[in-house]
């Protein structure tokens, strides 16, 4: 008696069933629909986003406060450069002005101290015309005499003065120049003026001309 073995058939475990098919399909179209049907809700990112952009009532409060603040700024601005300008200006002016009397009072300073002196070149103009009419050398000399104490008491009166006379006097290196030395005639006179060759002058008492003198030694 002879036994066969008939083979067993595999079965696919991924494979399923008519009825497997049908209940997954269903299931498949009812998830779909209830997707389809959910409405749409806002994120709460974009709500937020929105309420942002919207000010609130302080933060407009404080932005129409910084606003009048700007304004009254750039008015405090513009007073100050326009001020700015007008002060330039008049200084600029001022410096002109002063530019001008400056170089006015350097052409014209001795003006006065001219017109002075004209009455005594007058009479010395006189003086010429008439010296070749007169014959007494006298009068002559007195007319010259007289015309140098007028212009003396002119220049005087302007300020200008003469050094009175440092014959025997110390040496003043402040009043004096020595232009030579010579022998002192006694030991008492060394180291003081011999003689002065030409006078000094003071102006409004600062000396404007030294005396030249000649010292003994």
């Amino acid at each position: 008696m002879s036994c066969r073995t008939t083979p067993m058939a595999l079965k696919n475990p991924f494979r399923r069933t008519e009825k497997e098919k049908s209940t997954m399909e269903n299931e498949t179209v009812k998830n779909e629909g209830a997707t389809t049907e959910q409405p749409e809700r806002p994120t709460p990112h974009a709500t937020s986003t929105d309420n942002a952009d919207t000010p609130s009532a302080g933060e407009q409060s404080e932005l129409e406060t910084l606003r009048a603040e700007l304004d009254l700024l750039r008015a405090e601005h513009a007073a100050i450069h326009d001020k700015h300008i007008r002060l330039f200006a008049e200084f600029d002016n001022f410096r002109k002005r002063t530019t001008k009397e400056r170089l006015d009072l350097l052409q014209f300073a001795g003006e006065n101290t001219l017109k002075a002196v004209l009455p005594v070149l007058d009479d010395m103009d006189r003086a010429v015309a008439n010296n070749d009419q007169v014959e007494d050398v006298e009068a002559v000399r007195e007319g010259m005499r007289l015309i140098h104490q007028k212009m003396q008491h002119v220049l005087a009166s302007q300020g200008l003065k003469m050094m009175l006379d440092s014959k025997g006097e110390p040496f003043d290196t402040d009043r004096h120049e020595a232009i030579t030395k010579a022998p002192a005639p006694s030991n008492d006179l060394k180291g003081k003026v011999l003689d002065v060759v030409e006078n000094g002058y003071t102006l409004h008492d600062k000396v404007i001309r030294y005396a030249k003198v000649v010292v003994g030694e």
